[in-house]
């Protein structure tokens, strides 16, 4: 094996373990560490069992066994050997297994101590993926308590390496530089949005444009040149597909074009690792490329830039793939593609100027990801995770709903405590979805569970899971009659993933046989039953309480229930990509223990009333709906305080004057109830609900007179208070009673002015004076005041002079303060 620039470090490494046990190794791309450092160990002989090296792919697991394998002149499953998801190349002699991270948690489980089992390796830490993060968890807590000669290594090129080391109490060591120095260009310009305000389009122009210049730029025998091979990185298969397609006709005819993305069959994925001595190779490759592989005769990498990324929203409970730009540490893995046999040349697809936007490191999984699997494993390992040594604990909301859909499937109870349904889905290598459906329904549910776990094998297909199966069992028959496009390597990966999964159940185990796959999926996604709404729109609530839509032109738009089985996981409506019918008749039969019967009695704001309705539910959706006929008065009354407390009291006239003498008289000091706005709705219960029986809308609410269920909340002696400090009347000299006002910042009262003749003192309530206006025998305001000796003394005159004229037959006497008051007119002259 040629020398690389690990093998400086592996020095300081091998004597670390033999030391600690324990190490990190930082080391850049293109150092050697993934095959090197696992034959150092066994060749330094650091332990007495099998090294097991993690890989976060089966790509990468494959690949990395065959170059050590390699390596030792020795074919796969020898010394060095591979377990991945459905295939294992081991043997007796095999002392170095690579393995995806899931099969070591799977080993964990199933026997703690590791027994055969001297080193774990996790190589590309730095991805920081969830079973990762779980498995170094479980190893740290298994090192600690049962194997204190445990060997573990956690590797990484771009990790920040520092508390990863400090969490494993572990040395760090670094390995400086990489094989070849790469130079990086980037573009002059950033690439901007079409006219329709669409990126997409824009940037697969650029990244084939680009491809085409790096191409043309490092062409042997071109000035500069670099030559070799060219590692194009784009976001995802369809990208992928595109470019390929574009670019055939735009290199010349000594290229040749391979993708690279994990839905790839192996065979074409070997094409693309392995060198090509006819032409020269352009790979167009997924993220699957930044880490592990040794993609030979790679000289020049052309970087997009983006990322595509699952996150998951424990609300709707759907993840969604997102496209997102790339980090730092992700660009710096793939510009080391370019290193690692000569020289080479990094194309990014990003002005230098934007470099400075990018975010440092990628998000760990655990942050961002359905955490039902890890609930699962923590509840079978019978911890929490403040319990285990997690570089990143995970998210506790986002926990508390992955045991919550464990609950709904019966793998937890309610303490949260694994029951043995759960133990079941947990050797399942599944989703507990879609191993809860397997245990229920046995070899039936294979299909659906593998197709299920895979990407959708129809391109352009409308979203009903029906066509999927049919396409799945007879795919010549399909293809005759439908106008859809089956991609047959993803077809053929279900179909051999469900053989295996038959493999795993037996059909006398399962709980029920022969259903039909609505119902079987209903079983996986009981949140996820979708009732249409009303209306010409195919708009859905699903039984989690989210809102879901179909586009109004597919088939199923008009079903009134649906299976909600995949999603754009929209928050707000996620778009289905992926439904299955399924009848009422069999919803009632597939739940019939978790339908409830409710009696509902709420305010409706749309109709401004009570509404009382009994139902059968299933979560959110609503199965049968009948008016709810004999409702207890109680009810719809407090329903109705509900229905007050959205559209507010709004009192008037004479109890709202009782209200306003009530607040004041707090003011003063006085013990009285809290009959401001917000008060009197805190308090409806108790001063309002006895006495609105037979009230059901706002339109009952306009027509009842509030003022005895306030005065009914003080007491006599309140009463009594009340009236003494604040009262309800002022007494005119005629002993007529005229309601006092006190809405307003000043009590005020209104008079006729004749009434008030005589009175020489201005009245007052509690000190403060009156506002008086005084009215016109026609009860039209003449003089407001609150000085009635002045204005007799002063601007009565004037008022006089004009009231004689329009009321003459009104007494208008000169000195007012010595007339009688009067509300009569003055007597005919009779003579």
């Amino acid at each position: 094996m040629s020398k690389l620039p690990i093998d400086d470090a592996l020095p300081e490494l091998l004597s670390a373990l033999r030391d600690h046990k324990r190490a990190v190794l930082q080391a850049p791309p293109g150092a050697g560490k993934t095959t090197k450092v696992p034959l150092a160990i066994l060749a330094a002989d650091l332990c007495a069992g099998r090294i097991i090296m993690l890989e976060p792919r089966r790509l990468a697991a494959r690949a990395a066994a065959e170059r050590m394998a390699d390596t030792l002149g020795e074919a796969a499953g020898e010394t060095v050997g591979y377990r991945i998801r459905g295939e294992a190349k081991v043997g007796p002699k095999t002392r170095i297994e690579v393995v995806t991270e899931g099969i070591l948690t799977r080993m964990l489980q199933s026997d703690p101590d590791l027994p055969g089992v001297g080193a774990v390796i996790f190589d590309e830490f730095h991805e920081r993926s969830l079973n990762a993060d779980l498995g170094l968890a479980l190893c740290l807590e298994v090192a600690d308590a049962l194997r204190d000669d445990l060997v573990l290594v956690a590797m990484s090129a771009t990790l920040d390496a520092g508390p990863v080391a400090a969490l494993m109490s572990a040395p760090l060591i670094t390995s400086e530089g990489r094989s070849f120095p790469v130079e990086t260009r980037w573009l002059d310009k950033p690439v901007r949005s079409d006219a329709r305000g669409r990126s997409g389009p824009k940037r697969l122009e650029a990244i084939v444009d680009l491809i085409v210049r790096a191409e043309a730029e490092t062409r042997a025998g071109a000035a500069g040149a670099s030559g070799g091979g060219i590692l194009a990185f784009l976001p995802g298969e369809g990208e992928i597909r595109k470019a390929a397609g574009l670019l055939a006709q735009r290199l010349p005819a000594t290229c040749v074009v391979r993708p690279l993305f994990g839905a790839l069959p192996f065979a074409e994925q070997r094409a693309a690792i392995q060198p090509d001595r006819t032409a020269r190779k352009i790979v167009l490759a997924t993220s699957i490329a930044e880490t592990s592989l040794t993609i030979q005769d790679i000289r020049v990498v052309v970087d997009m830039g983006l990322a595509r990324r699952s996150r998951f929203d424990p609300g709707s409970g759907m993840s969604r793939l997102v496209t997102e730009r790339v980090t730092r540490a992700e660009a710096t893995q793939r510009q080391g593609r370019a290193g690692r046999i000569a020289e080479g040349i990094c194309y990014r697809m990003w002005t230098k100027g934007e470099e400075g936007a990018l975010a440092a490191f990628p998000p760990p999984e655990i942050e961002a990801a359905d955490l039902a699997g890890l609930a699962l494993e923590l509840a079978l390992w019978g911890a929490s995770p403040a319990d285990l040594p997690f570089l990143t604990a995970p998210p506790t909301g986002a926990l508390q709903e992955a045991q919550g859909l464990l609950r709904m499937l019966g793998a937890l109870d309610a303490q949260h405590r694994i029951t043995d349904h759960g133990r079941a889905l947990a050797k399942l290598p599944l989703h507990p979805r879609l191993g809860h459906m397997l245990q229920r329904f046995g070899p039936d549910a294979a299909l659906l569970a593998a197709l299920l776990a895979e990407r959708d094998p129809l391109k352009g297909a409308p979203a009903d899971l029906a066509l999927r199966l049919e396409a799945l069992r007879d795919a010549r028959a399909f293809q005759q009659k439908r106008p859809y496009q089956l991609n047959p390597a993803v077809a053929d990966r279900i179909k051999t993933d469900a053989k295996r999964l038959r493999r795993h159940v037996k059909a006398d185990a399962a709980d029920r046989t022969g259903a039909p796959p609505a119902v079987m999926a209903a079983a996986a996604y009981p949140d996820r039953i979708g009732q249409r709404r009303k209306g010409d729109a195919a708009r859905y609530v699903l039984s989690g309480g989210k809102g879901a839509c179909l586009p109004n032109e597919d088939p199923l738009a008009s079903a009134p229930f649906v299976v909600a089985l995949d999603s754009d996981g929209n928050p707000r409506e996620a778009k289905l990509r992926l439904v299955a019918p399924i009848s009422l008749s069999d919803l009632r039969q597939e739940f019939a223990g978790q339908i409830e019967q409710k009696d509902l009695c709420h305010w409706s704001k749309r109709e401004r009333r009570v509404v009382a309705r009994k139902q059968q539910c299933l979560g959110a959706v609503v199965l049968d709906d009948q008016i709810w006929k004999d409702v207890p008065e109680q009810t719809v009354s407090i329903a109705m305080l509900e229905g007050l407390r959205d559209q507010g009291l709004r009192l008037a006239g004479a109890a709202e004057r009782f209200a306003a003498r009530v607040r004041l008289a707090r003011q003063d000091g006085i013990d009285l109830p809290n009959f401001s706005e917000e008060g009197l709705l805190n308090s409806l219960e108790d001063w309002l609900l006895p006495m609105i029986g037979g009230l059901r809308s706002l339109e009952d609410w306009k027509r009842f007179d509030p003022l005895p269920a306030l005065r009914a909340a003080l007491t006599w002696e309140q009463t009594q208070r009340l009236d003494q400090i604040v009262p309800p009347h002022f007494v005119t000299p005629l002993g007529r009673k005229v309601p006092i006002d006190y809405s307003a910042e000043v009590p005020e009262i209104s008079v006729r002015l004749q009434e008030m003749f005589g009175v020489t003192r201005h009245p007052s309530v509690g000190g403060v004076a009156l506002k008086i206006t005084l009215l016109s025998p026609a009860q039209r305001p003449i003089q407001i005041t609150r000085d009635l000796p002045g204005f007799w003394a002063g601007s009565y005159g004037d008022v006089r002079k004009d009231m004689r004229a329009q009321y003459p037959k009104h007494p208008w006497p000169e000195d007012p303060t010595e007339a009688n008051p009067t509300l009569r007119a003055k007597p005919r002259n009779r003579s």
